[in-house]
C-alpha cells in the first residue's frame, strides 16, 4: 500500500458484487461454513456490528461509501442491544 492515499485513490481493486460473491463462495466453502454470504450481507454486518462497537454513524457511513446519513440509518438499523448500552449510559450518570 502505499504511504500516503488521497481520496482519489484505490487501495483495492474494485470487482463486481457478482465476482465478489463468486470469491466469497469459495472462502466460505473452504472455511467449512454452511450459510449464505454475499457481500451485501457482508456490509450490513459490518456496519451493525461498527454500530454495536461505538463506532459513530458518521464513520461507518463513510467506511460505507454513503454520500447521506439517511441511507445508513436504513441500511444499519440500530439493534435493541444498542439502545439499551446507551440508555445505561445515561442511567449510569444519573447515579
Amino acid at each position: 500500500m502505499p504511504k500516503k492515499i488521497t481520496a482519489e485513490q484505490l487501495v483495492f481493486r474494485v470487482l463486481s458484487n457478482q465476482k465478489t460473491n463468486e470469491y466469497l463462495k469459495e472462502i466460505i466453502k473452504i472455511a467449512g461454513i454452511d450459510k449464505v454470504i454475499t457481500f451485501h450481507s457482508a456490509r450490513h454486518t459490518l456496519a451493525t456490528r461498527g454500530l454495536e462497537m461505538g463506532i459513530p454513524i458518521e464513520v461507518v457511513s463513510k467506511i460505507l461509501g454513503h454520500t447521506e446519513i439517511k441511507m445508513t440509518q436504513i441500511y444499519a438499523k440500530v439493534n435493541d442491544g444498542l439502545k439499551y448500552q446507551e440508555m445505561m449510559k445515561i442511567d449510569r450518570k444519573l447515579l
